[in-house]
């Protein structure tokens, strides 16, 4: 007895002229299945190339179309002359012109021989069934789908909503129920006869016509009639990623299938002629004698659709990049943002990196240009300091900066007067450290000349602007660390909270901080804000400043005197 392959080919015809071979080789009888697209011309040469082998045959042909009823009629048609003309069958084997034999053949005949009446398909109830894609389950069997998905998915999803609306649905013919499973299976000729000489063969192949995807439910559904001992696995490794696409093996997968212990393995790049030389040409076989195992390798292939989907931490790819909400990590690294430090204190920049050792910029998102740590017009990925670039994507050019600067930390400046675009982004970034110092903002314009109305105009803006900004900071959305002190509250005690940034960011020295940047002088700035307010603008975000008094003439808070008894 042995194990006749039936191959249904549609591409590079050279790679399953050379597989064919290998298959006949080994004694097995080939039927092949030429899908009807490939030109006659095409064919006819490949027919000739194979004529030499007097057990190799064909089929009629069919279109064989993803999703089509056309699939299964050409594995039928192969199957009845496989039946007909090598009555000493046992099993038949169902593969593609891509898949790759892994082991010797004749370890796959002497397996199937030890297990005569066993079928090898994937068969499992749709209610059990995990891996369908498109959002059709139960549905493929109870709507009617005349048209092709490929070629015409407007008409298809249209047929799919009038059925719903209309309420149409239909019911498998004797009661059946329906299973799914992967295409690529191994019968026993006993099944396979009974499937394809069954009196109710054309009702079920009636309905299973209109059925989406047949060749993955046709087969799958009538064995459970037939069968007298089902193993629910194909004897093929074939994965698929999270869409539904096969997985395509290269030549650097060659390790990785030798350790699936699996007989055939689809589906195989054309072009991996170190795959084939590997497993057609080494008649010893590398691969030992056990039993198939595709689990083995199933860690590696979840790995594989983790990394596909969810990728590194900071790094966009084409894979999720137009999904909002899809990246593992919104940067890549924890970098520090803050906000009216700059506008309080002098030389704060180089202060913070005096002490932290980080990399401080300037404002990077304001409106002139991008204010990079020490003067410098580019950085590390050739990002420039030209602000039309750095806007045409703010959120963009914020990734990539933290991207690009891995292993140092980052920190930057930020205000109600530079680009707001990425405020979201910021707060809802874990990666992100944000302290702000609300109101900070009117210290230069305390200090600049410019007329009182621009002033009072200016202030208007740019108190509204950080107040909105508040209220993305303060969403329930927000995953930023953030720390919001109003400024009359902060300069009355800064070395606690400046204390406690520095240790979030990680300083080298332990001991405690002794000293603070120098405050720029605040005298006067009191009256400022009444004027302010005197003039119909409230400045509210600054907090509770005296009039007559600058901050260095601030009275410190008397301790209540207490009586020890």
């Amino acid at each position: 007895m042995t194990v006749g392959i039936v191959m249904l080919v549609h591409t590079a015809l050279g790679r399953a002229e050379q597989v064919a071979r290998h298959w006949s080789a080994a004694g097995c009888p080939v039927v092949i299945h030429v899908d009807k697209v490939v030109p006659r011309k095409t064919y006819d040469a490949f027919v000739a190339a194979l004529s030499d082998l007097s057990e190799v045959r064909f089929c009629g042909r069919y279109r064989c179309e993803w999703g089509t009823w056309g699939i299964v009629e050409a594995t039928q048609s192969a199957s009845e002359m496989m039946m007909a003309h090598y009555p000493s069958v046992r099993h038949v084997y169902l593969a593609s012109g891509s898949c790759l034999p892994l082991r010797p053949v004749q370890e796959l005949i002497d397996y199937l021989d030890e297990r005569p009446n066993t079928d090898f398909i994937e068969s499992a109830t749709t209610s059990e069934v995990p891996w369908t894609v498109g959002g059709l389950d139960e549905e493929r069997f109870t709507l009617r789908f005349p048209v092709s998905w490929k070629r015409h998915r407007h008409l298809f999803d249209f047929f799919v909503n009038i059925q719903r609306k209309l309420g149409m649905s239909r019911k498998m013919p004797n009661g059946i129920l329906p299973h799914m499973g992967s295409q690529w299976w191994c019968l026993s000729r006993r099944t396979l006869s009974a499937i394809l000489q069954d009196p109710e063969r054309p009702t079920y192949d009636r309905f299973f016509s209109q059925v989406w995807i047949p060749d993955e439910s046709y087969f799958q559904t009538l064995t459970r009639q037939y069968s007298e001992n089902i193993e629910s696995r194909s004897l093929t490794l074939s994965k698929f990623d999270f869409q539904g696409k096969p997985h395509i093996f290269y030549d650097d997968h060659l390790q990785l299938l030798r350790r699936s212990d699996c007989f055939v393995a689809r589906k195989i790049w054309p072009y991996a002629d170190r795959l084939y030389e590997a497993f057609l040409t080494d008649a010893a076989g590398a691969m030992k004698r056990t039993e198939p195992n595709p689990g083995k390798i199933d860690r590696i292939f979840s790995k594989a659709v983790e990394r596909r989907t969810r990728g590194r931490s900071g790094l966009y790819m084409q894979s999720r990049f137009p999904n909002e909400d899809w990246e593992n990590g919104v940067t890549a690294a924890p970098y520090s943002v803050f906000q009216g430090f700059s506008e309080l204190f002098e030389n704060f920049e180089p202060w913070l990196a005096a002490a932290t050792g980080a990399r401080v910029h300037g404002h990077i998102f304001a409106k002139d240009r991008v204010h990079y740590a020490d003067g410098q017009t580019a950085i590390n990925g050739a990002l420039s300091d030209s602000p039309v670039l750095r806007d045409y994507n703010a959120k963009a050019f914020l990734t990539n900066l933290i991207w690009n600067t891995r292993g140092e930390r980052q920190c930057f400046q930020f205000g109600p007067d530079d680009n707001q675009e990425i405020n979201w982004r910021i707060a809802k970034d874990p990666n992100a450290q944000v302290s702000v110092i609300t109101g900070a903002w009117a210290v230069p314009l305390f200090r600049s000349n410019l007329d009182f109305a621009a002033i009072r105009a200016i202030a208007a803006r740019l108190q509204k602007i950080e107040s909105e900004h508040m209220d993305v900071l303060r969403s329930p959305y927000t995953k930023a660390r953030v720390r919001i002190w109003t400024m009359a509250e902060f300069i009355e005690a800064p070395m606690e909270p400046l204390q406690g940034i520095l240790d979030e960011i990680g300083r080298t020295k332990l001991r405690r901080l002794s000293e603070a940047p120098k405050m720029v002088d605040l005298s006067g700035f009191g009256q400022f804000l009444q004027n302010l307010k005197n003039q119909g603008m409230h400045p509210y975000l600054m907090g509770d400043f005296p009039v007559e008094r600058g901050v260095e003439n601030m009275p410190k808070t008397q301790r209540k005197p207490y009586l020890v008894q």
